[in-house]
């Protein structure tokens, strides 16, 4: 028995990402803390600046263009979906000439109204169909990559002439393969604390940039 115990926790062990590996070492909350920020740390650090520098550009040539920005993801990442509009749009206070960027994820009744009738799958893809234009753009938020909703938004982007930008987590997924250009956050599976929290980090620094840009133009 003793040894059947040893070798489920090795193989458990093997399985562990990041953060439950700093949760196994202590599971003191003071020592978890400070673990967690050097780890998160490590995450933001090994982010590809250019990737970065690449999606600012891709928002301001759609500010310059008059096109919209069309944000969506689930969960978590559809509360960042929310987050990077409202930073983006009315955030940066510019009323002349705007930043057009709004989340798909925040009308209840519509993605209710999708999801009843045709299917969770369907609940982006079908707003696209409605709202978006050749020459938008779709920013799609996942820390997976693999969720089908976001797949089958960015495969009618590709249809329809909407380039797309992708912002995942652990391996990519699908969606980093598939997108037009993106920003990946380089965390092991199922990590989604650090993921989200380098999304939201990518919000804020992509606004505070976008802010301070068009005033000094």
């Amino acid at each position: 028995l003793i040894q059947t115990s040893n070798i489920t926790k090795t193989r458990c062990l093997k399985n562990m990402n990041n953060i439950d590996k700093i949760f196994s070492d202590d599971n003191d909350p003071q020592a978890f803390t400070k673990a967690y920020f050097s780890y998160l740390n490590t995450v933001l650090q090994n982010i590809d600046t250019t990737e970065v520098a690449q999606f600012v550009a891709t928002i301001l040539d759609a500010r310059e263009r008059g096109v919209t920005v069309y944000i969506i993801g689930n969960g978590g990442s559809a509360a960042t979906a929310s987050h990077f509009a409202n930073d983006f749009s009315i955030g940066t206070n510019d009323y002349e000439k705007p930043f057009r960027v709004t989340s798909l994820t925040d009308n209840v009744a519509v993605l209710s109204a999708i999801g009843n009738d045709f299917g969770y799958d369907e609940i982006f893809v079908r707003q696209l169909r409605v709202h978006a234009k050749k020459g938008d753009v779709l920013v799609g938020i996942s820390a997976s990559g693999n969720s089908v909703n976001l797949i089958n938004a960015f495969d009618y982007a590709k249809i329809a002439g909407i380039k797309t930008v992708a912002i995942t987590a652990f391996d990519g997924g699908k969606m980093k393969s598939i997108a037009d250009e993106g920003i990946h956050v380089p965390t092991g599976p199922k990590e989604y604390g650090p993921a989200e929290d380098a999304h939201m980090i990518l919000d804020h620094l992509v606004s505070g940039f976008l802010t301070r840009h068009i005033y000094n133009d």
